[in-house]
């Protein structure tokens, strides 16, 4: 039976163990084991299901650590690392000799952050070793923004969930690697391109790559509900459309009055998209229990973090026809 705690010293002592604790970070909870503990990785893998082929992240404290991590930094990955640190920004930059190829599925880099969460960074200082700590739910499923949600997936396959609250910025952190020493986004996410250009200047997208990914979340199809889901432009047209459905809708910024809906949830009123991306995956998985035909979800405008929430949302849709 797993725990759900805020005992920040039991999950010292089950992570010194060589054992899987689930932990809060400000974008969503990750599932979190010793990087140089082979145990704990192989475990991360197995309980998540996840194929050894996608690389992991490894967490650290403070950027003083980062030179133990990777053997270079561009002078760009230190302007991203002096400006965003802690916080939701991954880095993959060549690793150091002692980083294990499991962490890195072969490859000569690694992804690294710091974790903009209080109770992360204690844990994190308190133990002698990084952490790799993936999304804490089954590979390709609605990533966790909750201790119960963690509990809902790995109730009797974990020890301990450390309870830090709902992740106040709910999407995964955004991902840079370098070509030569240019940047690249790997991943969209909680940092906006925007803020990202702000300090590097303009910066090209690769956000997608089925076979050995370099970064996390690169795969097609992710973050997805167990019920059918789509992307759309115009949301009372696709209700109308599947109006013989039972039909849930995840909507922008107002509530519809369409007999066909049998639940809905709005994640912003004010259009405010840093609302909108706290409450995105807690809505989906509140959709997810609702027993519905199919999950309506409004686009948004495709900029800032509007951009990061439909890459999620349109990976939660992949392989669902067009209506």
């Amino acid at each position: 039976m797993t725990i759900i705690s805020k005992d920040i010293s039991k999950a010292v002592t089950i992570l010194n163990a060589e054992a899987l604790v689930a932990i809060p970070t400000e974008t969503v909870y990750g599932l979190a084991g010793n990087i140089f503990s082979e145990k704990a990785i192989k475990s991360i893998f197995e309980t998540k299901k996840r194929p050894f082929f996608n690389p992991l992240i490894v967490h650290i404290p403070s950027v003083e650590l980062l030179p133990t991590i990777v053997s270079y930094v561009p002078k760009k990955a230190q302007q991203l690392a002096d400006a965003l640190w802690p916080g939701p920004l991954t880095l993959v930059l060549p690793k150091q000799s002692i980083i294990p190829d499991i962490i890195t599925a072969g490859k000569e880099t690694v992804a690294v952050r710091i974790p903009n969460h209080q109770m992360a960074l204690d844990l994190l200082n308190q133990l002698d070793f990084p952490l790799a700590a993936p999304s804490a739910n089954p590979f390709g499923s609605i990533s966790p923004t909750t201790a119960q949600h963690v509990n809902d997936y790995f109730k009797n396959d974990i020890q301990m969930v450390l309870d830090g609250g709902s992740c106040q910025r709910g999407i995964e952190s955004t991902i840079i690697g370098f070509e030569g020493d240019e940047p690249i986004i790997y991943r969209l996410g909680s940092t906006p391109i925007e803020t990202i250009e702000s300090i590097v200047g303009s910066i090209q997208i690769k956000n997608k790559k089925e076979i050995t990914p370099d970064a996390p979340g690169m795969l097609e199809r992710h973050y997805a509900p167990k019920t059918k889901t789509i992307l759309v432009d115009n949301l009372s047209e696709a209700i109308e459309k599947n109006r013989d459905k039972r039909i849930g809708v995840l909507a922008i910024n107002k509530l519809s009055d369409h007999q066909a809906i049998a639940f809905q949830i709005v994640l912003s009123k004010s259009t405010d998209t840093q609302e909108a991306a706290s409450k995105l995956y807690d809505a989906l998985h509140q959709l997810d229990k609702q027993d519905l035909d199919i999950i309506i979800a409004e686009r948004f405008p495709d900029f800032g973090l509007g951009k990061s929430i439909n890459d999620r949302l349109q990976r939660a849709t992949v392989n669902v026809k067009s209506i």
